[in-house]
């Protein structure tokens, strides 16, 4: 298979070394193409593929086309690509925001596939929520799958609408968990730990406490009970916790999300 991956940043380059390193493209069948300047030239001494500046008639010469640039900058490489796209090529979307019915009409193409990643998939572990327009068959589907994969899982949605559930659960969640492990550091620092140490104590905890959600037969409450022993001092901190309805408040922040998310694809 042959790539075009427009928009070279972290994300787009997650899913270019992914799909190198499990052979899935080759380089010389990689196209980047990025209008910086100076990661052009960066791009080039990494020797990832084969870099160019702009949308040339080239790119009609790849199976897939990936649309990895932000969103606002979406407006300022649609007419050239749709004057160089071919009716059979495939493109990927992982622009947050954009819907796959502008996507379409933008490019006057129908073979759209809108996904969401997160940013583990710069370490081969994240996570994907992807959907396809009707027109996508189901064997070009399954190709646009398998490369998803190499940057971790993903998941299918029937209902385009879900996307925006995704991003605020799963796109945005990253920055949640580094909010509760930044506020447990500072614990930490509070009681008398120097940073380092405190960082160490928290990130060895949540590593362990992922595992044990992976691995142990048992639920989350379950889990929580198995710490949080009658008049301990585990007990003591989630009474704290209820009082301050951060349960409730997290929750309240990930709908938020997905109501912004809503809300930019509709701009």
């Amino acid at each position: 298979m042959k790539i075009a991956i427009a928009g070279c940043g972290n994300m787009g380059m997650a899913f270019a070394k992914s799909f190198l390193q499990y052979d899935l493209v080759k380089k010389d069948d990689l196209l980047l193409i990025e209008k910086s300047a100076s990661r052009c030239e960066a791009l080039k001494a990494e020797k990832t593929g084969v870099v160019v500046d702009t949308i040339s008639p080239r790119v009609s010469e790849y199976d897939l086309i990936i649309l990895s640039v932000k969103p606002q900058d979406f407006a300022g490489l649609h007419e050239a690509l749709r004057a160089v796209i071919r009716p059979e090529q495939v493109v990927l979307s992982i622009m947050a925001g954009i819907p796959i019915a502008q996507i379409q009409e933008k490019l006057n193409h129908p073979l759209v596939i809108r996904a969401m990643p997160n940013t583990p998939a710069m370490l081969g572990m994240g996570i994907t929520g992807f959907t396809a327009a009707k027109e996508v068959d189901l064997s070009n589907l399954r190709k646009v799958e398998n490369l998803i994969n190499a940057t971790g899982r993903s998941i299918f949605l029937e209902d385009e609408s879900m996307l925006d559930a995704v991003t605020a659960l799963s796109g945005s969640g990253p920055a949640y968990f580094y909010y509760v492990v930044k506020a447990m550091v500072e614990a930490g620092r509070q009681m008398g730990f120097d940073d380092a140490v405190a960082a160490l104590l928290v990130k060895q905890t949540m590593l362990g406490a992922y595992h044990l959600i992976n691995t142990a037969d048992k639920s989350l409450d379950d889990l929580i009970k198995a710490v949080a022993s009658k008049g301990g001092t585990t007990e003591a901190a989630l009474r704290e916790f209820e009082a301050g309805a951060l349960a409730d408040t997290l929750v309240a922040g990930i709908k938020a999300a997905q109501v912004r998310a809503t809300e930019l694809s509709k701009e």
